[in-house]
Parts: C-alpha cells; structure tokens; sequence
C-alpha cells in the first residue's frame, strides 16, 4: 500500500523525543538506583541549581503541570528530599528547597550526568555540542518566544 501523504521535511518532534530518550537511557540506571523518576530529577536538579523557589517556578523550569508538581513534591518530601513551607511574605505561595540529602543526591548524581556530558562533548566536540545547544535554544525561541525572554532573563539569586 503507498503511503497517503508526502512529507518534505523529517519528523522534528520525532526526533527530539528520540534523542532525549537516548540520552536519558544513560540517566535513568542512576536515577532508579536512586528510586527517583525522571520528574522528581528535574525539580532536584533546579533547586539544586536555583535554591529555594516558589512552586511556580519549579513547575515551568522542570517541565512539569501543576497538578503533576503538587504529586511529585509530596513524594519527594515523603523521601526526605526537600521541604515545603508556605512563604512568610506572600501566604499564598509555597517555596521549596532542597534537604541535605536531597541537596547530597544532587550533588552525587551531577558527577555521574557531568561525566556522560564530558563523553558525549568528546565524541561529538565542544563545537558540535555547543551547535546543539545554541540550535535548540533558538528553536526554543522561534516556537516560543516569550518562554525564551523567561528562560534568558536574569535568575534571582537563590535564598
């Protein structure tokens, strides 16, 4: 049977999905070894990166909805992995943090994921690496261009 339509470019979307699942095939062993899934890892690593912030911001920088985050929280918090309080100047807002062990985790599994980036810069090359990311970025922008003003505007200093 020939196919019904033709298209001219590749499956962009596709694809993305198809690297992200490779390179997460390198980073999910650790995270399991862990018991962490691949949210409770994006909301480690920001407020690893970040500190303390708002669960808003936690949620748009992990990729994550809210209902998904309030899931993902309580079970990370039920693990001792961060902590969760209402914010002393606006009590509508809750903030969270890293606990020590979370903060230790995220300190422990950045080395292992540094060096899977360090192997994947040397077999592609920084230049190569550095196109990938710069490339992304603007298709992020294309696509999206007020979430890129949000990503490159300037980061609050963590708390």
């Amino acid at each position: 049977m020939a196919p019904h339509t033709t298209f001219l470019h590749r499956n962009l979307p596709g694809l993305l999905l198809r690297a992200r699942e490779s390179v997460m095939a390198h980073t999910r062993p650790s995270l399991r070894t862990h018991g962490l899934s691949d949210q409770q890892w994006r909301v480690l690593r920001v407020l690893a990166e970040h500190g303390r912030m708002e669960t808003g911001r936690i949620a748009r920088e992990a990729h994550l909805l809210g209902p998904s985050l309030t899931g993902v929280l309580a079970r990370m918090e039920r693990d001792g992995l961060v902590r969760r309080e209402r914010d002393a100047e606006d009590q509508r807002c809750t903030v969270v943090e890293a606990t020590a062990q979370g903060q230790r985790l995220a300190d422990e599994l950045a080395r292992v994921f540094e060096a899977h980036y360090a192997w994947l810069e040397e077999a592609l090359g920084r230049d190569k690496l550095s196109q990938l990311y710069r490339l992304l970025d603007e298709v992020i922008e294309l696509e999206h261009p007020a979430r890129a003003e949000r990503r490159s505007a300037p980061r609050e200093e963590a708390v």
